[in-house]
């Protein structure tokens, strides 16, 4: 007797293109740790379009436009490298230092050096600063953790060295090095900070945001600044609600402020910013933000998981001290043998940018405004955009809503889609569970519409008709949802 065979129904293609606050990200794959952060999986076509031709409206799907292996909207977490950069990996093939090999003419070593420093050069001319102000790391969290300790440890190092005032109180004597920075930053800024102010090694103050327009005011930094003051630390913009931060305001005060202080005999105030989030979505020029550091993290523009450190006049003007010892690689600033294929892809993504950015920007703007425009088609009032806020620019990608009800909340709906991949919470916030985004409820965003939060964030290949797909099954889910009430 012949067994009947049961043929099954294809699934529909998943499509990831959200992360929505509150729930930990899904089990990373071995795609994902070969370039596009936290749970995202890796498709098989990611490829940064020319800037002369933008992705067509419409036309067949894409599953690598918006994340993991369907379209992404989800851009803030990460995306695959750039098909250039990511070929600068491959060995043998004449991108990779152990294709150098066979060139005899050439020893490996001074190949490998002149990759190293091809990056250099291509990541200051994104930023529009100097090579010798640049240096690699192994990412983000641990360029924000360098800055920390560095201006911790120099505050002690010139206290200690000015000594005995003269009989003259010092207003610094016996304090601890004070840090400014705000409520709504990244884990790899706050956690460090924290940990140092319960060991009691440092000050810190976090300067709440306005719940009008989810930025924090250069006034209420200016009125943080103590004598023992040394650094204050503001992302350039929101890794949640893509709100732009007025890190040039701030700078501009803060040096006028040191002229005082210096005058004073007290020691100037750093300032650092993290451009994790902004980098390859915007212009970012260090000599428009007027900062003394800034954190570059590659994975956030195409490029792969490592990441550098922008110190203006590195170790003449600006201050940095080495976190780790054992070689002299990166001018003794960050020792350890280099990773010259990852930092080669890093330069290589950071050209792309310089070439490309303003292209960039333009897409992903006119798609993220697409995306919201239908979500306000589809559902009306119920839709809270998130990241909208009064006289506050953000970035061009970012799409953070809600839809009301009492059984929407992100993850639910999420869960009820059926063409739509995504993690939910931000990669920072990834243990919250069920809690509203603590960085949504800074911002003035009601408990029960944080709770619903859902973050969407288009790239660079993005398209309108992924768009429509992704409205759709937000749409049948909050209908099935609905349906079981």
């Amino acid at each position: 007797m012949t067994t009947p065979v049961t043929r099954l129904k294809p699934r529909p293609q998943p499509v990831c293109l959200a992360r929505a606050t509150g729930d930990p990200a899904s089990p990373r794959s071995a795609a994902a740790a070969r370039g596009l952060a936290g749970a995202a999986r890796l498709s098989q076509s990611a490829r940064a379009p020319a800037p002369a031709a933008p992705p067509r409206p419409g036309g067949a799907l894409n599953r690598d436009r918006l994340c993991g292996s369907g379209p992404r909207l989800r851009g803030l977490a990460g995306w695959k490298r750039a098909a250039v950069a990511s070929g600068w990996r491959r060995p043998g093939r004449g991108t990779g230092t152990r294709g150098v090999e066979r060139r005899r003419a050439r020893p490996r070593g001074r190949k490998a050096k002149e990759i190293i420093n091809t990056a250099r050069e291509n990541l200051a001319k994104m930023i529009g600063g100097q090579p010798q102000d640049v240096i690699f790391t192994s990412g983000g969290t641990e360029s924000n953790n360098l800055v920390i300790q560095s201006v911790v440890k120099h505050f002690h190092k010139v206290h200690a060295a000015n000594g005995d005032t003269g009989g003259h109180p010092n207003p610094v004597d016996g304090a601890l090095p004070h840090i400014i920075t705000c409520t709504v930053e990244h884990d790899s800024i706050r956690l460090p900070l924290e940990h140092l102010r319960e060991e009691r090694v440092a000050e810190v103050t976090f300067v709440p945001v306005s719940k009008v327009n989810g930025q924090v005011e250069a006034e209420d930094i200016l009125a943080a600044v103590r004598p023992a003051t040394c650094l204050v630390t503001i992302m350039l913009a929101n890794n949640e609600t893509g709100v732009i931060m007025p890190v040039p305001e701030i700078s501009r005060r803060v040096r006028a402020l040191n002229q005082q202080r210096v005058a004073g005999g007290l020691p100037g105030v750093l300032v650092h910013t993290d451009a994790a989030q902004a980098l390859g979505k915007q212009r970012v020029d260090v000599r428009d933000l007027g900062v003394d550091f800034l954190t570059i993290v590659g994975h956030k523009f195409y490029g792969p998981r490592i990441g550098a450190l922008y110190v203006r006049g590195l170790g003449e003007h600006t201050p940095l001290y080495p976190m780790l010892f054992g070689g002299g690689q990166e001018r003794n600033f960050r020792p350890g043998t280099e990773n010259t294929p990852m930092i080669a892809g890093l330069g290589k993504a950071a050209e792309l940018v310089a070439e490309n950015g303003e292209a960039y920007e333009a897409h992903m703007r006119g798609v993220r405004d697409y995306l919201e425009e239908r979500l306000a088609a589809e559902f009306g009032e119920r839709i809270h955009l998130n990241s909208q806020f009064p006289g506050a620019e953000r970035l061009p990608n970012t799409c953070n809503f809600s839809i009301r009800g009492p059984q929407l909340q992100g993850r639910a709906v999420l869960a009820q889609c059926r063409t739509l991949l995504a993690s939910v919470g931000a990669a920072c916030h990834s243990d919250l569970g069920d809690r509203p985004s603590p960085v949504l409820l800074s911002c003035g965003v009601p408990v029960d519409v944080a709770r619903n939060a859902i973050r969407l964030s288009v790239g660079r290949s993005s398209t309108r008709a992924e768009v429509d797909l992704v409205v759709q099954d937000l749409k049948q889910a909050v209908a099935r949802l609905e349906g079981q009430a």
